[in-house]
Protein backbone atom coordinates (compact mmCIF):
# COMPACT_ATOMS: atom_id res chain seq x y z
CA UNK A 1 0.00 0.00 0.00
CA UNK A 2 0.75 3.79 -0.75
CA UNK A 3 0.43 7.23 0.04
CA UNK A 4 -0.07 9.11 -3.19
CA UNK A 5 -0.07 12.66 -3.86
CA UNK A 6 -2.19 14.15 -6.21
CA UNK A 7 -2.49 17.62 -6.31
CA UNK A 8 -2.10 18.97 -2.97
CA UNK A 9 -3.95 16.03 -1.42
CA UNK A 10 -1.96 12.83 -0.13
CA UNK A 11 -4.79 9.24 0.21
CA UNK A 12 -3.93 6.19 0.91
CA UNK A 13 -3.63 4.33 -2.61
CA UNK A 14 -1.56 1.31 -3.99
CA UNK A 15 -2.68 -1.46 -6.25
CA UNK A 16 -3.14 -3.67 -3.62
CA UNK A 17 -5.45 -1.99 -1.36
CA UNK A 18 -7.73 -1.07 -4.67
CA UNK A 19 -7.65 -5.14 -5.51
CA UNK A 20 -9.07 -5.44 -1.56
CA UNK A 21 -11.18 -3.33 -1.44
CA UNK A 22 -12.75 -4.22 -4.92
CA UNK A 23 -12.86 -7.89 -3.53
CA UNK A 24 -14.12 -6.99 -0.48
CA UNK A 25 -17.37 -5.11 -2.00
CA UNK A 26 -17.30 -7.72 -4.12
CA UNK A 27 -18.40 -10.02 -1.05
CA UNK A 28 -15.03 -11.85 -0.49
CA UNK A 29 -13.27 -12.48 2.31
CA UNK A 30 -9.81 -10.67 2.01
CA UNK A 31 -6.40 -10.01 2.89
CA UNK A 32 -3.58 -7.58 2.19
CA UNK A 33 0.02 -8.45 2.92
CA UNK A 34 1.92 -4.96 2.58
CA UNK A 35 5.07 -2.88 3.81
CA UNK A 36 4.38 0.75 5.47
CA UNK A 37 5.49 2.69 7.86
CA UNK A 38 3.50 4.36 11.23
CA UNK A 39 2.39 7.03 8.70
CA UNK A 40 0.17 4.84 7.13
CA UNK A 41 -3.74 5.74 7.89
CA UNK A 42 -4.77 1.49 8.74
CA UNK A 43 -7.85 3.07 9.80
CA UNK A 44 -9.58 3.54 7.02
CA UNK A 45 -9.25 0.33 5.13
CA UNK A 46 -12.29 -1.44 5.36
CA UNK A 47 -12.42 -3.46 9.15
CA UNK A 48 -13.37 -6.62 7.47
CA UNK A 49 -10.08 -6.52 5.30
CA UNK A 50 -7.31 -8.24 7.16
CA UNK A 51 -4.12 -6.71 7.33
CA UNK A 52 -0.79 -7.98 7.77
CA UNK A 53 2.34 -5.37 7.98
CA UNK A 54 5.92 -5.81 7.19
CA UNK A 55 7.16 -2.86 9.41
CA UNK A 56 9.14 -0.19 7.52
CA UNK A 57 10.94 2.92 8.18
CA UNK A 58 8.79 4.34 5.38
CA UNK A 59 5.37 4.06 3.88
CA UNK A 60 6.02 3.79 -0.43
CA UNK A 61 5.03 7.30 -1.18
CA UNK A 62 4.06 8.29 -4.60
CA UNK A 63 3.72 12.00 -6.34
CA UNK A 64 1.72 12.30 -9.48
CA UNK A 65 0.60 14.82 -11.69
CA UNK A 66 -1.18 14.92 -14.91
CA UNK A 67 0.75 14.91 -18.26
CA UNK A 68 -0.21 15.52 -21.87
CA UNK A 69 1.69 12.44 -22.37
CA UNK A 70 0.10 10.25 -19.30
CA UNK A 71 0.50 10.69 -15.60
CA UNK A 72 3.81 11.61 -14.17
CA UNK A 73 4.84 9.46 -11.54
CA UNK A 74 7.89 10.20 -8.72
CA UNK A 75 8.10 7.64 -6.05
CA UNK A 76 10.05 10.11 -2.80
CA UNK A 77 9.59 6.83 -0.39
CA UNK A 78 9.96 3.28 -0.11
CA UNK A 79 8.70 0.37 1.99
CA UNK A 80 10.02 -2.87 2.72
CA UNK A 81 10.57 -5.52 0.44
CA UNK A 82 7.70 -8.57 0.59
CA UNK A 83 9.24 -12.02 0.55
CA UNK A 84 8.12 -15.56 0.73
CA UNK A 85 8.30 -15.98 4.74
CA UNK A 86 6.07 -13.04 5.23
CA UNK A 87 3.11 -14.81 3.49
CA UNK A 88 0.78 -16.34 6.43
CA UNK A 89 0.66 -20.23 6.52
CA UNK A 90 -2.74 -19.61 6.84
CA UNK A 91 -2.89 -17.93 3.85
CA UNK A 92 -1.06 -20.51 1.49
CA UNK A 93 -4.79 -22.36 0.60
CA UNK A 94 -6.58 -19.12 -0.51
CA UNK A 95 -8.72 -19.71 -3.82
CA UNK A 96 -7.63 -16.21 -5.39
CA UNK A 97 -3.97 -14.60 -4.91
CA UNK A 98 -2.88 -11.42 -6.61
CA UNK A 99 0.34 -10.16 -7.13
CA UNK A 100 0.25 -6.54 -7.00
CA UNK A 101 4.02 -5.07 -7.12
CA UNK A 102 4.15 -1.34 -7.12
CA UNK A 103 7.95 -0.13 -7.42
CA UNK A 104 9.61 -4.12 -7.66
CA UNK A 105 8.60 -4.80 -3.59
CA UNK A 106 7.08 -8.48 -4.32
CA UNK A 107 9.30 -11.38 -5.21
CA UNK A 108 7.58 -13.15 -7.92
CA UNK A 109 8.18 -16.18 -6.30
CA UNK A 110 5.55 -15.73 -3.59
CA UNK A 111 3.40 -17.07 -6.77
CA UNK A 112 4.48 -20.62 -5.96
CA UNK A 113 3.23 -20.50 -2.53
CA UNK A 114 -0.82 -20.63 -3.22
CA UNK A 115 -1.06 -24.06 -4.26
CA UNK A 116 -4.59 -24.48 -4.01
CA UNK A 117 -6.07 -21.80 -5.68
CA UNK A 118 -5.62 -19.40 -8.85
CA UNK A 119 -2.79 -17.10 -8.73
CA UNK A 120 -2.49 -13.90 -10.73
CA UNK A 121 0.03 -10.85 -11.03
CA UNK A 122 -0.89 -7.19 -12.12
CA UNK A 123 2.53 -7.08 -13.20
CA UNK A 124 3.02 -3.41 -13.77
CA UNK A 125 5.63 -2.99 -10.85
CA UNK A 126 8.07 -4.84 -12.02
CA UNK A 127 8.29 -3.25 -15.35
CA UNK A 128 9.34 -0.20 -13.65
CA UNK A 129 12.47 1.45 -12.17
CA UNK A 130 13.02 4.90 -10.28
CA UNK A 131 15.71 7.14 -11.40
CA UNK A 132 18.07 9.04 -9.11
CA UNK A 133 15.52 11.93 -8.89
CA UNK A 134 12.47 9.58 -8.12
CA UNK A 135 11.02 10.01 -11.64
CA UNK A 136 9.16 6.33 -12.59
CA UNK A 137 9.67 5.10 -15.94
CA UNK A 138 9.40 2.05 -18.13
CA UNK A 139 12.04 -0.82 -17.70
CA UNK A 140 12.54 -4.41 -19.20
CA UNK A 141 10.87 -7.29 -17.53
CA UNK A 142 14.63 -8.82 -15.98
CA UNK A 143 13.06 -12.13 -15.57
CA UNK A 144 9.24 -12.85 -16.03
CA UNK A 145 10.13 -16.65 -16.65
CA UNK A 146 9.46 -18.06 -13.27
CA UNK A 147 6.20 -15.95 -12.45
CA UNK A 148 4.91 -17.17 -15.82
CA UNK A 149 5.19 -20.59 -15.45
CA UNK A 150 3.33 -20.07 -11.84
CA UNK A 151 0.28 -17.74 -12.40
CA UNK A 152 -3.11 -18.52 -14.08
CA UNK A 153 -3.54 -14.83 -15.28
CA UNK A 154 -1.34 -11.81 -15.68
CA UNK A 155 -2.80 -8.16 -16.36
CA UNK A 156 -1.09 -5.47 -18.18
CA UNK A 157 -1.39 -2.10 -19.19
CA UNK A 158 -0.63 -0.67 -22.11
CA UNK A 159 1.48 2.26 -20.27
CA UNK A 160 3.34 -0.39 -18.44
CA UNK A 161 4.41 -2.43 -21.19
CA UNK A 162 5.88 0.45 -23.87
CA UNK A 163 8.62 -0.67 -25.68
CA UNK A 164 7.92 -4.23 -24.91
CA UNK A 165 5.38 -4.73 -27.05
CA UNK A 166 6.68 -7.56 -29.10
CA UNK A 167 7.34 -9.48 -25.73
CA UNK A 168 4.15 -8.62 -24.09
CA UNK A 169 2.37 -10.90 -26.81
CA UNK A 170 4.76 -13.51 -25.90
CA UNK A 171 4.28 -13.21 -22.40
CA UNK A 172 0.52 -13.87 -22.83
CA UNK A 173 1.04 -16.97 -24.97
CA UNK A 174 2.49 -18.72 -21.89
CA UNK A 175 -0.36 -17.95 -19.48
CA UNK A 176 -4.09 -19.19 -19.59
CA UNK A 177 -5.20 -15.95 -18.93
CA UNK A 178 -3.89 -12.30 -20.11
CA UNK A 179 -5.26 -8.75 -20.10
CA UNK A 180 -4.05 -6.11 -21.57
CA UNK A 181 -5.79 -2.77 -20.30
CA UNK A 182 -5.90 0.52 -22.65
CA UNK A 183 -7.89 2.93 -20.65
CA UNK A 184 -10.90 4.24 -22.53
CA UNK A 185 -9.96 2.17 -25.53
CA UNK A 186 -11.29 -0.62 -23.35
CA UNK A 187 -8.97 -3.64 -22.93
CA UNK A 188 -7.52 -6.93 -25.33
CA UNK A 189 -8.22 -10.33 -23.72
CA UNK A 190 -6.08 -12.96 -24.17
CA UNK A 191 -7.34 -16.64 -24.25
CA UNK A 192 -4.64 -19.70 -24.52
CA UNK A 193 -2.81 -17.23 -26.77
CA UNK A 194 -5.72 -16.27 -28.97
CA UNK A 195 -6.91 -12.04 -28.70
CA UNK A 196 -9.90 -10.87 -28.36
CA UNK A 197 -11.53 -7.26 -27.82
CA UNK A 198 -12.87 -5.49 -24.85
CA UNK A 199 -15.20 -2.63 -25.54
CA UNK A 200 -14.99 0.10 -23.11
CA UNK A 201 -17.95 0.76 -21.24
CA UNK A 202 -18.60 4.55 -21.05
CA UNK A 203 -17.59 6.28 -18.25
CA UNK A 204 -17.81 10.02 -16.65
CA UNK A 205 -14.29 9.90 -15.35
CA UNK A 206 -13.46 11.68 -12.15
CA UNK A 207 -10.17 10.20 -11.06
CA UNK A 208 -8.66 7.31 -12.71
CA UNK A 209 -6.15 6.11 -10.34
CA UNK A 210 -6.60 2.49 -9.24
CA UNK A 211 -9.27 1.33 -12.40
CA UNK A 212 -7.11 -1.34 -13.65
CA UNK A 213 -6.51 -2.75 -10.04
CA UNK A 214 -10.06 -3.10 -9.35
CA UNK A 215 -10.99 -4.86 -13.41
CA UNK A 216 -7.98 -7.22 -12.21
CA UNK A 217 -9.44 -8.21 -9.12
CA UNK A 218 -13.25 -8.06 -10.73
CA UNK A 219 -12.16 -10.28 -13.89
CA UNK A 220 -10.08 -12.64 -11.32
CA UNK A 221 -13.80 -13.11 -9.05
CA UNK A 222 -16.01 -13.34 -12.18
CA UNK A 223 -13.89 -15.73 -13.65
CA UNK A 224 -14.08 -17.68 -10.90
CA UNK A 225 -17.37 -17.53 -9.94
CA UNK A 226 -18.70 -18.46 -13.76
CA UNK A 227 -16.10 -20.09 -15.47
CA UNK A 228 -16.33 -17.76 -18.31
CA UNK A 229 -13.40 -15.16 -19.80
CA UNK A 230 -15.43 -13.13 -21.76
CA UNK A 231 -18.26 -12.73 -19.03
CA UNK A 232 -15.17 -11.82 -16.13
CA UNK A 233 -14.12 -9.56 -19.12
CA UNK A 234 -17.01 -7.71 -19.22
CA UNK A 235 -18.01 -7.45 -15.65
CA UNK A 236 -14.25 -6.00 -15.26
CA UNK A 237 -14.72 -3.14 -17.81
CA UNK A 238 -17.95 -2.18 -15.94
CA UNK A 239 -15.92 -2.34 -13.11
CA UNK A 240 -13.05 -0.34 -14.15
CA UNK A 241 -15.61 2.15 -15.75
CA UNK A 242 -17.58 2.73 -12.45
CA UNK A 243 -14.76 3.25 -10.47
CA UNK A 244 -13.25 6.13 -12.36
CA UNK A 245 -16.27 7.67 -11.40
CA UNK A 246 -15.30 8.87 -7.97
CA UNK A 247 -12.43 9.72 -6.26
CA UNK A 248 -10.38 7.27 -5.08
CA UNK A 249 -12.37 4.07 -4.42
CA UNK A 250 -15.29 5.63 -3.70
CA UNK A 251 -17.53 4.67 -6.54
CA UNK A 252 -16.32 0.73 -6.38
CA UNK A 253 -18.76 -0.98 -7.18
CA UNK A 254 -20.70 -3.46 -4.94
CA UNK A 255 -22.12 -6.61 -6.45
CA UNK A 256 -25.52 -5.63 -7.00
CA UNK A 257 -24.31 -2.35 -8.45
CA UNK A 258 -22.08 -4.16 -10.87
CA UNK A 259 -24.46 -6.89 -12.05
CA UNK A 260 -26.82 -3.90 -13.03
CA UNK A 261 -24.37 -2.16 -14.88
CA UNK A 262 -22.86 -5.65 -16.62
CA UNK A 263 -26.66 -6.43 -17.77
CA UNK A 264 -26.73 -2.91 -19.46
CA UNK A 265 -23.82 -3.18 -20.76
CA UNK A 266 -24.29 -6.61 -22.44
CA UNK A 267 -27.64 -5.25 -23.77
CA UNK A 268 -25.84 -2.11 -25.48
CA UNK A 269 -22.92 -4.69 -27.24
Amino acid sequence: MTLDRIGEATRPGGSALYAAVTAHRLGLSVGILTSHGDDFPLDVIPSKIEVVSVPAADTTRFEHRPDPGGRVSHVRAVAGPLTLDDVPDDWRSASLALLAPVVDEVDPMIATLFTDGAVAAAAQGWLRQVKPDGLVVPRPWRSPERLLQSVQALFLSREDIRGQETEVVAWFQRVPIGVLTADRDGALLFVNGERYEVHPRPAREVDPTGAGDVFAATFLIQYQREGDPWQAAAAAACAGALAVEGEAWSAVADRATLDAALAEYQRSA
